[in-house]
């Protein structure tokens, strides 16, 4: 069949059927023929060949054809030895005679099956009225609509306009589109025509629109919901909204809100109708955003210990290249704090003309100065998040430029410094929403019955470690592991909740570990922790901080892996925030989920001092019910040519990576196939399923590449927390390797998740992280788009409401 003509109307899909395409036609046997079906110039029935019957035993009467069902639903397709070789979406059946029997059929693409189902659906309704229906269809609602934007234009009354008002034009209702490709079409439609001059007509101008502004999937699901009609009424789209996008409480009052709001032509608001533009309207705008909007704000408990969440972390945030060399800049802080980070990093030492300066010990990273960063920090420290900010004090610094430290802060910082003790009898740290507006120091403390104006403390130098590792003063490095330095009492008072204490192993601070006190990890020992002690890990972590840092390895800034140590509990990790890539992609997807305010509640299994939650579980979670996700990858939007790569020139041949980033059970990944030479709107059309063990703790991530025989360059990404996934049909902004949104390129998939409540806006698994009780889940029903069936199941669904209550309140 020639797919390559755009579908976007019933005329094109009969026109494709008429022309014919191969099709396999599925026997109860297991066999498997391939043939060629068409319908007749007359539509009055469908055929097929080569065949052994006569000629006029292999055709169905259209009259006769009762039903035309979706997906490999027949006792055929069921019984058949190739069932899990068939896609569900290329299957269809058409139920024909008296007897109903069935024509199975599989095929090439769920393109070829959408246009088979669509046009025999409309030939079922309207019958020999089908070319009628079509032909007054031509002055619908998209005719009007475009007439009305043409006319607005042409204010001479010429009847035409100038060929760059109408790409303008076409470009402001598709901004996706390249002008040069709008103009193209244009001349080419001139050139077919013979036609000399360049302005555009009324019919050219629709002509145009419909070619390069209908995308082909959002027709096939609209005509799905359409009952064969050229527009979705009232109710139509209340079916849509509940069964597909899980909207709650639908009425025809929330569609008539939808229309009003989507549609462009008068006609159909007037009539409370959608048209297919409306519906992509619908479709494109941020209410079908696979991001849930309730995340945007802080939506989760913020009453908890400091200790159940997890806090933004910045590495070294005054670098922003590498570790050894690389320059230090107050946009480092900056750019982090904007970013919603809630602990940066502060490693000082005395600096010239008794300023203390803030750069990498032992390395050849440039300085900046000290009263400068923390001017920078009270400036933007509560910008994108009005919880606590921490900052790591690595202080080595004398006493003298310790006492200008102590100033400057003081100064600066002022009330907004914690400075109240913490109070003794507590057995876990206060919470976020307690020291909102409040600024945290995380350093070195001395005794409590130090009453001198200064003492002794253990040095803290995670540079040296890299110096070490470089070979560069190993030496001195070796000598300076206990190294003791004095400490300024002023300054010491100033570190309350975060004091830096040594990590010895898991029953010294079981027994000594005071709640206040904070050990951070070396991401090499800490790894050695994960996989040694999981379990205590993760209940060390029920009560104290525990801060994660690079290894000294990464001189390059290049991050680990966060969910090595979220999977543990660990609520600071600190990361790199000046390196792109799949790390921060991750760090940054996982906080957007609670508002961007830089802090995530724990999952409860990593909160409750009972249960038990070992971090290297390959399986389920005991006491938590695995969820099954289903993605279906069906289009991509205004994929741009990869930056830096020119060997094929323009051409782009995407294909999707699905990422399943979470506990070790649950990591896995999947692609589509590669389209080739389509980066304006390649169709996918590809369904996968994951098993999501902990879903608290789980992220999805989708990749677009651009498949290339030299090396496959990255075109896009989008990274988001399981728990703010929304179900149906949602499109996915991607964003460039740095973070940016890429304008206009996005993913169109769909999402469906189990134990999600149907009929209803989909509450998620993860309650145990939101405000309020645990909703019940309640047995939904499937609606089938066939109106008799689907009327008589929705009276149970009030009475299983009912006993799912009475059982749930008798438990």
């Amino acid at each position: 069949m020639p797919t390559e003509k755009k579908i976007s109307r019933v005329s094109d899909c009969i026109s494709a059927m008429v022309d014919g395409s191969e099709l396999k036609k599925v026997r109860s046997n297991s066999r498997v023929y391939h043939r060629y079906f068409l319908l007749d110039a007359d539509m009055q029935s469908l055929r097929w060949e080569p065949t052994k019957k006569e000629s006029e035993k292999a055709k169905i009467d259209v009259k006769s054809i009762k039903e035309v069902r979706t997906g490999k639903n027949t006792d055929t397709f069921r019984t058949n030895g190739t069932y899990d070789q068939i896609s569900e979406d290329c299957a269809f059946s058409i139920i024909f005679g008296e007897n109903y029997e069935s024509l199975d059929l599989v095929a090439n693409t769920a393109d070829v099956a959408n246009i088979w189902v669509t046009g025999l659906r409309y030939l079922i309704s309207y019958g020999k009225h089908t070319l009628n229906m079509i032909e007054s269809s031509q002055n619908n609602l998209r005719s009007s609509w475009l007439s009305d934007l043409f006319d607005e234009e042409d204010v001479n009354h010429n009847r035409q306009i100038a060929i760059c008002t109408a790409v303008q034009l076409i470009k402001k209702l598709n901004p996706g589109l390249k002008n040069v490709k709008i103009e193209l079409k244009f001349k080419e439609l001139h050139k077919a025509q013979d036609k000399s001059g360049s302005d555009v007509t009324k019919d050219e101008f629709a002509e145009v629109f419909h070619d390069l502004c209908t995308r082909p999937e959002i027709y096939f699901l609209f005509v799905q919901f359409s009952s064969n009609k050229e527009f979705l009424d009232t109710k139509d789209l209340m079916i849509f909204l509940e069964a597909e996008q899980g909207m709650a409480q639908v009425s025809e009052d929330t569609s008539l809100e939808v229309i009003h709001k989507y549609e462009p032509s008068k006609e159909g608001r007037l009539k409370g109708w959608l048209s297919l533009d409306g519906f992509s309207n619908y479709l494109m705008s941020s209410e079908c955003h696979i991001f849930d909007p309730e995340h945007k704000s802080v939506c989760q408990d913020m009453n908890q210990p400091l200790s159940h969440y997890y806090i933004n972390a910045s590495h070294n945030t005054y670098l922003i290249e590498d570790q050894f060399r690389g320059p230090s800049d107050v946009t480092g802080y900056i750019r982090a704090l904007k970013m919603g980070c809630r602990c940066v990093e502060l490693d000082v030492w005395d600096g010239s003309d008794n300023e203390p300066v803030i750069y990498t010990g032992h390395t050849m990273t440039s300085q900046i100065v000290f009263h400068s960063v923390i001017d920078v920090i009270n400036k933007y420290a509560f910008v994108a998040s009005e919880f606590p900010l921490i900052l790591c004090l690595e202080n080595h610094c004398s006493v003298k430029q310790q006492k200008v430290m102590f100033q400057h802060l003081k100064k600066i910082l002022g009330d907004r410094i914690h400075i109240d003790p913490p109070k003794l009898e507590e057995c876990y740290l206060p919470s976020p929403s307690e020291l909102k507006g409040k600024i945290l120091l995380k350093g070195k403390k001395l005794d409590t019955n130090c009453t001198a104006s200064e003492g002794e403390v253990t040095d803290e130098d995670e540079g040296a470690e890299m110096s070490q590792r470089m070979s560069i003063e190993s030496a001195e490095q070796q000598t300076n592991a206990h190294k003791k330095i004095p400490l300024l009492k002023d300054l010491s008072d100033l570190v309350t909740l975060c004091k830096s204490v040594e990590f010895n192993d898991f029953p010294t601070s079981f027994q000594n570990q005071k709640p206040w006190e904070l050990c951070s990890f070396n991401e090499v020992f800490a790894t050695r922790c994960a996989c040694d002690f999981p379990g205590d890990f993760v209940n060390y972590n029920k009560k104290f901080l525990a801060r994660v840092y690079p290894s000294p390895m990464r001189i390059d800034s290049s991050n680990m892996n966060p969910q090595d140590f979220w999977k543990c509990g660990c609520q600071i990790v600190a990361m790199n925030y000046q390196t792109p890539g799949l790390m921060m992609d991750l760090n940054i997807g996982w906080f957007r989920q609670n508002g961007n305010c830089g802090y995530v509640l724990r999952p409860a299994i990593m909160r409750e001092q009972v249960s038990y939650f070992s971090a290297n579980t390959k399986d389920s979670v005991p006491g938590v019910s695995p969820q099954l996700l289903h993605i279906k990858i069906i289009s991509g939007q205004n994929f741009p040519k990869p930056k830096g790569s020119g060997a094929k020139g323009d051409v782009v041949d995407p294909y999707v990576y699905v990422e399943i980033h979470g506990i070790p059970a649950d990591c896995a990944e999947q692609r589509t196939k590669t389209v080739h030479q389509n980066g304006d709107n390649p169709l996918f059309d590809e369904s996968f399923e994951f098993q999501i063990n902990l879903p608290e703790l789980t992220m999805v991530r989708f990749v677009v590449l651009d498949d290339d025989y030299i090396g496959d360059e990255f075109i896009g990404q989008y990274t988001i927390p399981f728990e703010c996934l929304q179900p149906g049909f949602r499109h996915v902004p991607l964003q460039s390797l740095t973070g940016e949104v890429l304008p206009h390129t996005l993913l169109f998939v769909h999402v469906a998740m189990t134990n999600r409540r149907g009929g209803g806006k989909p509450h998620k698994r993860g309650l145990s992280v939101r405000k309020g009780k645990r909703s019940r889940e309640y047995t939904s029903m499937r609606v089938l788009q066939i109106k008799d069936v689907d009327e008589v199941f929705k009276t149970a669904l009030l009475p299983l409401r009912e006993a799912t209550d009475l059982r749930e309140n008798m438990q």
